[in-house]
């Protein structure tokens, strides 16, 4: 089958964006579970009479169908799967920043079905009113291992166990080292550390310093790129 005419049915995708084109169409960014990030163009979707119009929502399970070989795809069908409130309020406000980091970080058509599975996990927890900034970590967690930038969290730099009562430094693609006045990096205890390991963020201490460490990878992976959604939320709350 030829490029021109490569067709995919029944794929299981959100939608991250969407934006105009022309007078009736819409170009969508949409993450499929088995294609990775694609952009498409949805004829005729901002017709009032579009069927399309009640289903194209963010943070809702669609399946979607589409052909075309070149950058940009063409829809050919969408159907809403249900089963996920909307989400309001600060949920919805996470939501956008989830899908702020895969517009700016996930490649085109680079399948992470792991990381599709995290995402919409997190949406679901999202859902159903959960607003920790664990939902966050773990979700960032799963991004930048996708992404080939998975942290070693559980020893340092040299191999070493991490020990809980000694404060690192973690430094961007070369791990934890032992703090101390010449090294840089950002600042973390060695029981944060084991913790994030572990997905356990009861207590504050972990989620305080794991949010810093986040921050201070993705903006050296974001190299630059400003995420509008954290404007946002040092506008109303912190993340």
């Amino acid at each position: 089958m030829s490029a021109q005419r490569q067709r995919i049915d029944g794929a299981a995708a959100y939608l991250l964006h969407a934006y105009p084109y022309s007078e009736t169409s819409l170009i969508l960014e949409v993450f499929a579970r088995d294609h990775g990030r694609l952009a498409m163009l949805a004829r005729g979707a901002r017709r009032p009479r579009s069927a399309l119009r009640g289903v194209l929502h963010a943070f809702q399970p669609l399946e979607l169908g589409w052909f075309g070989g070149g950058e940009v795809k063409t829809l050919a069908k969408a159907e809403w799967l249900g089963g996920i409130s909307l989400l309001r309020g600060e949920g919805l406000l996470l939501g956008y920043y989830l899908n702020e980091l895969l517009l700016k970080l996930l490649p085109r058509e680079d399948a992470h079905a792991v990381l599709f599975d995290a995402y919409a996990s997190a949406l679901a927890a999202l859902s159903r009113g959960a607003t920790e900034t664990a939902e966050l970590r773990r979700f960032e967690k799963t991004l930048l291992r996708e992404l080939g930038y998975g942290l070693v969290l559980d020893r340092d730099a040299h191999g070493q166990s991490v020990d809980a009562g000694r404060s690192y430094r973690y430094q961007v693609e070369r791990g934890a080292v032992a703090a101390d006045a010449t090294e840089s990096g950002q600042a973390i205890s060695g029981r944060t550390l084991l913790d994030l390991a572990e997905d356990n963020y009861a207590d504050a201490r972990c989620l305080a310093e794991s949010k810093q460490l986040m921050r201070y990878l993705l903006a050296h992976y974001l190299a630059g790129q400003q995420l509008q959604t954290r404007r946002v939320f040092i506008e109303l709350q912190d993340v």
